[in-house]
């Protein structure tokens, strides 16, 4: 076995092995709504747990490092900040250089997030997806065409799909079952 085969078996082996304790369960618990829109919101979290803030950032890094949680991260309610027109354009772009480019168009200051995707032929051509974010649709229709000159000639298609409702997001929630034990 080499030694980055070594490493990511030790780290499997770390991710099976992690098991949340009644800390880390009161932690979760206490910020999968959210973390608290305070100034010191690990504070105001060790608070609602009984923990000091030095031991809530120490087990979320743990769970971090475990993989049994992925992020922390903010989530803008961009309707909130005058964004109500939201498309995600949809490209058809060269798989020869589809990495590339989406990088470059993931960079963007305008695209909230991008990734690459397998077209499902004949239905779907589709390879790069790239969210947008602007006050009116013509808003995002010139950030769409900036999109379309930056990928110029190895962008065979594009489309926009506009959002029609807003869908609440929301990861993992735990919550107790009969025996004590979390349900998902």
């Amino acid at each position: 076995m080499n030694a980055a085969a070594a490493v990511a078996a030790q780290s499997d082996e770390a991710r099976a092995a992690f098991a949340l304790d009644d800390l880390d369960r009161r932690i979760i618990a206490a910020t999968q709504s959210g973390l608290p829109l305070t100034p010191r919101p690990y504070h105001a979290v060790a608070e609602t747990v009984g923990a000091t803030p030095d031991d809530v950032i120490a087990r979320f890094n743990r769970m971090l490092d475990s993989g049994a949680i992925r992020r922390i991260g903010v989530i803008p309610n961009h309707y909130r900040l005058g964004f109500r027109a939201n498309g995600m354009s949809v490209w058809d772009v060269d798989d020869a250089t589809a990495s590339v480019l989406g990088g470059e168009v993931g960079a963007l200051d305008f695209v909230s997030h991008a990734y690459l995707r397998p077209r499902h032929l004949p239905e779907w051509r589709y390879n790069l997806f790239a969210m947008v974010h602007g006050r009116d649709r013509g808003e995002v229709e010139r950030k769409v065409r900036n999109i379309a000159d930056l990928l110029g000639d190895a962008c065979r298609a594009n489309d926009i799909l506009y959002s029609t409702r807003i869908l609440k997001k929301t990861g993992l929630r735990l919550s107790p079952g009969a025996n004590g034990q979390e349900r998902t």
